[in-house]
C-alpha cells in the first residue's frame, strides 16, 4: 500500500513540475512575442516637406517592424481634427503657437512630443527686390492664420518699416499691436495659406508672405526666390503632435527619436539644401 501511495505521489509531483515548466515557458514566449510584435501608426502631414521627411523616417522604422502610414493633408484645419477624432495617431504640420491656438479655440486635447525642423517663411515679390522698395500704401498678402500675425510683422519690424507696441514679444503680436506704420502698408489676411502661391504667381499683390511648405511644394525656393527669408532662430519649429496621454506610447517615441536623429538631420540638410533647417 505504501509503495502504491509513493508511486501516486511521485506521479503527481511530476505532473506539477511539468505544469510549472510549461507555464514558465509559455509566459516567456508571450513576453518575447510582445516585444517583437509589429506596430503601425498613421500620421497626417502636409505634402512637403513633412511627408517627405516622414517617408524617410518610415524607411528607418520599417527595419524595427514599425509601419508608418503617411496621410497627406494639404490644409491647416483638418490635421488636428483628424487627430482629435482618433482617425490618425499623430500629425506633422504645425508649430507651437498654432497648436496652442487650436487647443484654445477648439478644445482639442493634444500635445507636442518634440520639434523636428524649422521652415523659414519668406516674402515673395515679382516686381520688387527688397521690402524697402515696396511702394507706400501697398497691400501685403498673408495667410488667415491668426497665430502667425507676429511672424508676418517680424519682417517689417526687423526692417524698421513698422513698429509694434513696446513690451510685446513679436511671436505674440497681432496687427492690432501696430503703433507706427509710416508707409501705410495694409496686411490682407483673408486668404487660406495654400492659395497664396497662386496669388503670387498671378502677381495679385506687390508682396506675398508664403509658408515654406507650400512654397517648396510649388517649386519655389525660399532662399533663392524670395526678397527676404526668415532667419534660422525662428521660434516656429514644426512639431509632432499626439493626443494627450499618448506622449509615452513606444512607437510614437521611436518616431520622434528617429526624426531628431543625426541621420535625419543629415537627410534634411542634404535633401532641402538649407531651405529647411533641423530644429535644435
Amino acid at each position: 500500500m505504501k509503495k502504491i501511495f509513493s508511486i501516486v505521489t511521485l506521479f503527481a509531483l511530476v505532473l506539477v513540475l511539468a505544469a510549472c515548466g510549461n507555464g514558465s515557458e509559455s509566459e516567456e514566449g508571450t513576453d518575447e512575442s510582445a516585444e517583437g510584435e509589429p506596430a503601425e501608426i498613421s500620421v497626417a502631414a502636409s505634402p512637403a516637406p513633412h511627408a517627405e521627411i516622414l517617408e524617410k523616417a518610415a524607411e528607418i522604422l520599417a527595419e524595427e517592424d514599425i509601419t508608418v502610414n503617411v496621410e497627406i493633408v494639404n490644409d491647416y484645419t483638418t490635421p488636428n481634427r483628424l487627430l482629435a477624432d482618433e482617425e490618425v495617431d499623430a500629425n506633422f504640420f504645425q508649430h507651437t503657437p498654432y497648436l496652442d491656438g487650436e487647443v484654445e479655440s477648439h478644445g482639442y486635447d493634444l500635445a507636442s512630443i518634440g520639434n523636428v525642423h524649422i521652415e523659414p517663411m519668406a516674402v515673395y515679390s515679382n516686381d520688387y527686390d527688397s521690402l524697402e522698395d515696396i511702394p507706400d500704401g501697398s497691400t501685403i498678402l498673408v495667410s488667415n492664420n491668426p497665430a502667425e500675425e507676429g511672424r508676418f510683422l517680424s519682417f517689417f519690424v526687423n526692417a524698421g518699416l513698422v513698429e509694434i507696441e513696446e513690451g510685446i514679444e513679436i511671436q505674440d503680436a497681432t496687427f492690432d499691436d501696430i503703433t507706427e506704420n509710416p508707409h501705410n502698408f495694409e496686411f490682407d489676411n483673408n486668404t487660406a495659406p495654400e492659395l497664396l502661391v497662386n496669388m503670387y504667381e498671378n502677381n495679385e499683390a506687390p508682396a506675398v508672405i508664403i509658408n515654406a511648405n507650400f512654397a517648396i511644394d510649388a517649386g519655389l525656393n525660399p532662399v533663392d526666390d524670395s526678397i527676404v527669408v526668415e532667419e534660422g532662430d525662428s521660434p516656429y519649429a514644426n512639431l509632432i503632435a499626439v493626443r494627450t496621454g499618448d506622449e509615452e506610447r513606444p512607437e510614437l517615441q521611436r518616431l520622434i527619436e528617429v526624426l531628431q536623429s543625426e541621420e535625419m538631420t543629415t537627410f534634411i540638410e542634404e535633401e532641402f539644401g538649407g531651405t529647411i533647417i533641423p530644429a535644435q
